[in-house]
């Protein structure tokens, strides 16, 4: 019953929805946390901030004017109003930190909904690289006999010596 009502909080697939990856690194923004939070971004941030020895560069880091450009690119973000700076960027363990940070029971149910989906995410990775690590061996076995192959149907080129008992007019 507990799942169930977990579950209930906040789907799987909307948290896994704002699930990015920046610096080579799955990462949730500021805005979107704040959402799930149920808070405003601003609070988010400066709770963050005033508990900023929590948050180290691999649990938390802003977004640089170009990474932003980028991003609002590819997600659609209206570059109308709104941010009067870069966003926060959290990696999985700063999404714990702050659950911690916010010390609400609503930031801890959802905390553990999010740091839940970073490890579904990252097994879902790690299959795929396993299928793709399969599939290259694969494809290079493939191209091997492939080769094989066409060696065998290639036809050999005439052999340059005379046949035995026979003269060619060209050789006299």
């Amino acid at each position: 019953m507990a799942k169930a009502k977990e579950q209930s909080i906040i789907p799987v697939e909307r948290v896994a929805a704002h699930i990015y990856v920046i610096r080579g690194e799955n990462v949730m923004l500021d805005a979107d946390l704040a959402s799930l939070y149920a808070v405003e971004t601003g609070h988010l941030v400066r709770a963050m901030k005033r508990n900023n020895d929590r948050f180290p560069e691999d649990f938390a880091f802003q977004l640089t004017k170009e990474e932003f450009e980028d991003l609002k690119c590819q997600i659609g973000i209206s570059s109308w109003g709104g941010r009067r700076y870069e966003p926060w960027a959290f990696t999985e363990h700063g999404v714990a930190m702050l659950s911690a940070v916010l010390r609400s029971k609503q930031a801890t149910k959802v905390s553990l909904i999010i740091v839940k989906t970073f490890v579904r995410l990252r097994r879902m990775l790690a299959a795929n690289e396993e299928l793709a690590r399969k599939v290259d061996q694969h494809d290079h076995e493939i191209a091997i006999l492939f080769d094989h192959v066409r060696a065998l149907l290639e036809t050999p080129e005439p052999s340059k010596k005379n046949p035995i008992g026979f003269i060619h007019p060209e050789e006299d």
